[in-house]
């Protein structure tokens, strides 16, 4: 199946990015039919600009990426694409690395496919931020036995295998329990290295403070553990490994 007969959304949530959001909006590549911007609590004119630039927008006043990005999904729900992809608003991802990670899935030859962010400059992931996420995808080798490069923002997944994963977390969180639970549902996960820079402009709600980046840390420390204990309470509901080259059933 080729992406031109394919139906993919994109979900990107945005709080008081209107500076950057032109641009994002602008560098997308036309292979989507549906483009949502979740304007989550902005007290700026993203949503204004979001419009102007031909997006769907749909509003969260709650505060919280995975609220921002149930809230995308929700919208499509009614008449769900085949695939959804998700990028920031700030401006970091490489948006034309985006029909490199489309087009695995597209295929069939993967369910969720990452992007594993490679700084283009050293300044686009701070010292804080590495830390963290090789803390957490050490931890999710170490009990999940998958090796993780990153928790970037930029991916694409097949609905069907979204709508198994029962996404619930509402902060910070969102990344990391999508690719805990793919890995417990025994999705075929790939991870191809995209380019990253630094936001295009305006500040960064959480990354660049140090109480948001140990606020963020925390919540997704504490997804794994919630993660942990619930194989733990329930572990019949971690689904076997299947055999070599047999793929798991949407």
């Amino acid at each position: 199946m080729s992406a031109a007969g394919t139906d993919i959304a994109l979900v990107i949530p945005a709080r008081n990015e209107e500076l950057t959001l032109p641009g994002v909006l602008q560098g997308l590549p036309s292979v989507f039919s549906r483009v949502v911007v979740v304007d989550n609590g902005s007290t700026d004119g993203t949503a204004a600009v979001a419009r102007t630039c031909g997006a769907e927008v749909v509003h969260e006043p709650a505060a919280g990426y995975g609220r921002a990005c149930l809230a995308g999904l929700a919208a499509l729900r009614s008449d769900p694409p085949d695939l959804v992809a998700f990028v920031d608003a700030d401006g970091s991802d490489d948006l034309a690395c985006l029909p490199l990670l489309i087009a695995p899935v597209v295929k069939g030859e993967q369910d969720l496919v990452l992007g594993a962010r490679v700084p283009a400059v050293r300044q686009a992931l701070s010292l804080q931020q590495r830390f963290g996420h090789l803390l957490a995808t050490g931890l999710i080798r170490f009990i999940w036995k998958h090796r993780f490069a990153d928790l970037g923002p930029m991916r694409v997944i097949r609905w069907t295998a979204l709508e198994r994963l029962s996404m619930a977390d509402q902060n910070f969180g969102w990344t990391v329990e999508m690719q805990v639970r793919a890995v417990k549902r025994r999705l075929r996960i790939a991870e191809i290295p995209v380019p990253y820079y630094p936001r295009r402009a305006g500040k960064s709600k959480i990354s660049r403070t140090v109480s948001g980046t140990v606020r963020a840390g925390t919540i997704i420390l504490s997804v794994i553990a919630r993660e942990l204990l619930r194989d733990l309470r329930e572990p019949a509901a971690v689904e076997p490994a299947l055999a070599p080259g047999v793929a798991p059933a949407d």
